[in-house]
């Protein structure tokens, strides 16, 4: 394995500004909300954060051939693949349906969805090691004409090749040898002032009816919306990212690096063709060090009043970074930091910090 990054944890915290919004949302259709400090506030879930920094083009770019998919359609592909060279309709379903059982079980057949047996309970992250091993045994088995052999079924790796596994782990209930610990743990994003969610009440004209003899509107309807600031904790452990990535240091380094860049320019897809609510971060801290890591959204658990909420956001946040040192030592053992409101620092500099021996 390469050498071991010299400090064990990076923390990341931001502070991203959205207008009116809905990043996430509940069962209800509304923005998702949290109390904090006896206000309400905006909240977007950290499964929302990463799934979108994990489908986005930056980590793509950065990432390529080393991201996994996360699937229950597995066996479907499987299939189609298989009936592509030309294995019979029968012989196809059956395989397939072999090959997928390896990574969870599978649904029960549905007769109003031939391939719904194909397909497996659980959501599964397949490795990019993982997808080669599926396509070598499926072109095996369809060149020998005769279904794969228990020992050819040995599909899971414990090494999978992927960088977002490493990163945000994988679990899999009935394969737990195969489960990956997640080297990321990611915090809800709070709003660090009070909250009101707001509704946007919208008409949809028809544009061929003259008004001759309907004067009504073609469609009535609302929708819910608010607008943050929104403070967002990451903490991720770099020893065992590079443990999950088998001592590939390089792999390790553009990881951390498209990490950084996503959260700080990537936003959630919700409702974007209808709020355009892009954002890019205006403040970032990068901590490292050996302590235990801990947040600083205490800074926030008093809302945040009055104008310039994101100036203000900015200061209390420092100011309990300085606190905690105070009481409790120097929580890291080096910092770096960008600020947009005042043009310090810059995302080039945070990157080349998180990648550091």
């Amino acid at each position: 394995m390469s050498e071991l990054f010299k400090n064990h944890f990076l923390q990341l915290h931001l502070l991203t500004s959205y207008p009116p919004a809905n990043l996430n949302r509940d069962d209800l259709g509304r923005p998702k909300t949290a109390f904090m400090g006896g206000s309400l506030r905006l909240r977007v879930s950290s499964q929302s954060l990463k799934r979108a920094w994990r489908t986005s083009e930056v980590f793509e770019s950065a990432l390529s051939g080393n991201l996994g998919v996360r699937t229950k359609e597995n066996g479907i592909e499987i299939y189609n693949n298989l009936k592509e060279k030309g294995v019979s309709e029968k012989d196809a379903k059956t395989w397939a349906k072999s090959i997928a059982g390896v990574f969870g079980k599978p649904k029960k057949a549905d007769t109003n969805y031939p391939l719904r047996e194909l397909e497996v309970e659980q959501l599964v992250h397949i490795g990019p090691e993982e997808k080669q091993e599926i396509d070598r045994l499926v072109s095996t088995i369809s060149d020998r004409g005769s279904g794969p052999e228990e020992e050819e079924l040995n599909l899971l790796r414990d090494y999978t090749g992927a960088a977002d596994i490493a990163l945000f782990g994988r679990m899999l209930a009935d394969a737990t040898k195969f489960n990956v610990e997640a080297a990321a743990q990611v915090a809800h994003a709070l709003a660090v002032h009070r909250c009101q969610v707001e509704e946007d009440f919208f008409t949809a004209v028809d544009d061929l009816n003259k008004g001759d003899e309907d004067m009504g509107a073609g469609h009535l309807g609302e929708t819910e919306f608010g607008a943050a600031v929104f403070y967002i904790y990451i903490c991720i452990d770099r020893q065992l990212l590079l443990e999950n990535l088998q001592g590939d240091k390089d792999l390790a380094k553009r990881t951390l690096s498209a990490l950084v860049e996503c959260a700080c320019t990537v936003a959630p897809t919700g409702k974007q063709s209808t709020f355009a609510s892009r954002a890019y971060s205006s403040y970032a801290l990068a901590e490292k060090g050996d302590r235990q890591p801990r947040s600083l959204s205490v800074s926030f658990l008093s809302a945040i009043q009055g104008e310039d909420l994101l100036a203000k956001a900015v200061s209390s946040l420092n100011e309990n970074m300085e606190k905690m040192d105070q009481v409790y030592g120097p929580c890291a053992d080096s910092r770096c930091s960008m600020n947009a409101l005042t043009g310090e620092g810059s995302l080039s500099d945070i990157q080349n910090f998180v990648t550091e021996d």
